[in-house]
């Protein structure tokens, strides 16, 4: 089998799905299936050059949209080389590119049999509709919807979701959801490196991680406001570090917000080593989000053997916590608002040395248990062909 993934960039600094990406292709390179990515970068971009699978990069400049007028044209030269195409997110013009590519290919030859996948990441979750800051963006992408992006959707052969409350959330949001199958295929990762002297701490004192975009649906304002209330309160808590890119104007924002407090510190993006350094030696990982279709920094956390804090609106907090019985979990969940954000810190707060131990090998046998990548990709595979 042969796979093209669609996708506009492979810059990790975007994070998400193309580290998804990353960590599935070797994987299922070791079962046979070999996978190519056809995105927007830059042919000599640095952070393509170690990865270990082809990416046809096709470089050309982007309008609003992501726009690229050398898709569409690659898209019909090409597409007959791959039993099936997987395009990663929608609301951007690629996946409408292929939408007609196929289209287009499907009128002209009999033959052509390649399936189509669409893997949303997230985004049909009805949040996106709802925010009351994205009013504007929600009207645009209703009128998207209806134009362009129901006909991706309901044409394609299968959607893909990473977990199956992404899965049931997308069937609230919009009027003419009709795919024609819906798989859960889940999302992992591949085991971390084993802990190194080499992999440092970010600062020299213990700390609770965040590691994530800096994006309101984070919760990052949430998460600010709680540490600095408790802190204030007497609280006995570690520092906090916040590591994520810091440039965009709510990045700007937060590091405003938390000036006043000297124990929260902001370090900017970390990768490849930094970022495992900082997971293996924080106290606990959180993220309070308002919207999470996956997380694979909450599960890169798990991996490590980190208590994780998350909200109930990371969809895959069911999949760590039993419902029923919270005495054997990893870490603790709330509601994503500023009472939910403050239990969580003070539930860590109150959490012994034997206490963090114990919850730090729950998330380990989670990860392993539910979230390694060789188990995910043989279930995808799987799925993939029983399509035929």
């Amino acid at each position: 089998m042969k796979i093209l993934r669609v996708i506009p960039t492979m810059d990790p600094r975007i994070g998400g799905p193309c580290m998804g990406i990353r960590y599935s292709i070797p994987a299922m390179t070791q079962l046979g299936v070999q996978n190519e990515v056809v995105s927007y970068d830059e042919p000599n971009a640095a952070y393509l050059a170690n990865d270990p699978f082809t990416v046809h990069a096709l470089g050309g400049k982007k309008w609003p949209g992501a726009y690229n007028g050398f898709l569409y044209s690659w898209l019909l030269r090409n597409l007959h080389k791959y039993d099936v195409v997987i395009v990663h997110g929608i609301w951007l013009y690629h996946s409408f590119a292929v939408y007609r590519a196929f289209r287009k290919l499907k009128s002209k030859k009999s033959e052509f049999s390649t399936k189509l996948l669409i893997m949303p990441h997230g985004m049909l979750d009805p949040w996106f509709q709802r925010a009351t800051t994205r009013r504007l963006k929600a009207l645009r992408n209703e009128i998207y919807w209806r134009v362009f992006e129901k006909n991706v959707i309901n044409s394609a052969d299968a959607i893909l979701f990473t977990c199956e409350q992404e899965l049931e959330l997308a069937r609230k949001t919009f009027q003419g959801y009709q795919p024609k199958k819906e798989i859960n295929v889940g999302y992992g990762i591949k085991e971390p490196p084993t802990f190194a002297d080499h992999f440092s701490a970010p600062i020299d004192t213990d700390y609770i991680l965040y590691l994530s975009r800096i994006h309101p649906k984070k919760g990052v304002d949430l998460l600010i406001v709680s540490y600095i209330e408790l802190v204030n309160d007497g609280i006995k808590l570690p520092d906090l570090v916040i590591a994520g890119p810091i440039n965009s104007a709510y990045g700007k924002e937060m590091i405003k917000l938390a000036q006043a407090c000297p124990r929260i510190h902001f370090t900017g993006i970390l990768l490849a080593e930094k970022k495992w350094g900082a997971l293996y030696n924080a106290k606990a990982f959180i993220l309070p989000s308002h919207q999470e279709n996956f997380g694979i920094s909450v599960v890169e956390a798990l991996a490590c053997g980190k208590p994780i804090l998350i909200t109930d609106q990371v969809n895959i907090w069911s999949d760590i916590f039993n419902k029923n019985d919270f005495s054997g979990s990893p870490g603790f969940v709330q509601k994503d608002n500023l009472v939910g954000v403050k239990n969580l810190l003070k539930s860590f707060s109150n959490l012994s040395s034997t206490d963090l131990e114990f919850m730090g090998m729950q998330a380990n046998r989670v990860f392993k248990d539910k979230f390694s990548v060789n188990s995910v990709v043989k279930n995808t595979i799987q799925k993939i062909k029983e399509l035929d």
